[in-house]
């Protein structure tokens, strides 16, 4: 992640949900031991709050991590919620501590890359042609950067699409209409100069978004190409049009994004459907991915046993 999104995100997260950002300041000035960011979703799962807890290596295993989650904790009280999510990369220290702590492990992502010095350009043209065979009846259009005000509404219904995705039991599911992705989506793309690209599929007959895959590149770091959503409508399932749009992406970035090498991508391991598409254009696991926990607000962060 570079400075400009790193920043983006810690002032007003990915989708500008309220939340908080506290730091334990080091000895040095300008030096912080440890931080944290507390997201509180305003519109579905008001009762959750989101954390992301960071301690410098150096200053571990000393109870800041603890005073943190505690901290976080009591902030999340007073703003009503009673559950706290995280995220940890598998098998490090911050699924270590989440563990100590008694979190509950819940979903696993499973991290992919797509490495383009494996996989020639050619490769995703025949794709591409492969699975239009299949998807008679639709029309590829394409943008950079926020959705165009005409497909407002139809890029929303493609993020409900995404409902049906793998999550943990307890989240609410997201509702979006056009003002929400209008005021939302695309958040870190219009605050800072990261590019973004956007492929959909719209149904001939009924002008429908069937289908969208979106990816963006950080200035920054060009060689790098991060995955977003890639979501199909339920009537619109079963043309290849999670193949068709992510094989035309990958087709437009390599002439569009001529200095990227890898795109990154992550997907729960029980979504096997998208596994296959992105394992046919070529990614491979790239590990290690993502565990999810949570945790009660109270007690158990207070009542957690204390591990050396």
């Amino acid at each position: 992640m570079s400075l400009p999104v790193f920043g983006a995100w810690l002032t007003s997260g990915w989708e500008g949900d309220p939340g908080e950002v506290w730091c334990v300041p080091g000895e040095s000035p300008g030096g912080t031991l440890a931080w944290y960011r507390l997201n509180l979703p305003d519109l579905e799962n008001k009762e959750r709050a989101f954390l992301v807890p960071v301690v410098h290596p150096a200053a571990r295993r000393n109870g800041i991590g603890r005073q943190l989650l505690r901290h976080a904790a009591d902030r999340a009280a007073a703003n009503g919620r009673t559950v706290l999510g995280s995220v940890a990369v598998q098998d490090s220290a911050g699924a270590a501590f989440a563990m100590a702590v008694g979190a509950k492990a819940g979903l696993v992502e499973a991290r992919r890359l797509l490495d383009l010095h494996k996989v020639p350009a050619s490769e995703f043209a025949r794709l591409r042609e492969r699975a239009a065979a299949a998807a008679t009846g639709y029309t590829i259009v394409s943008w950079t950067g926020p959705a165009p005000e005409e497909y407002l509404s139809l890029v929303a219904a493609a993020f409900n699409a995404m409902n049906d995705a793998p999550s943990d039991e307890g989240w609410e599911e997201e509702i979006w209409d056009a003002d929400r992705v209008r005021d939302r989506a695309s958040r870190i793309v219009r605050l800072t100069g990261v590019r973004g690209y956007s492929v959909a599929a719209l149904h001939d007959a009924t002008g429908e978004l069937a289908a969208l895959t979106q990816v963006e590149v950080e200035p920054e770091r060009p060689d790098w190409g991060h995955q977003g959503l890639t979501a199909v409508t339920r009537p619109h399932r079963g043309h290849r049009l999670g193949l068709l749009t992510k094989a035309t992406m990958m087709e437009w970035l390599t002439t569009a994004e001529p200095q990227m090498e890898r795109v990154v991508t992550g997907n729960a391991t029980s979504n096997q459907h998208m596994i296959a598409v992105n394992e046919t254009l070529g990614y491979e696991l790239y590990p290690p991915g993502w565990q999810f926990c949570e945790i009660p607000v109270k007690p158990a962060v207070r009542d957690a046993p204390r591990r050396e």
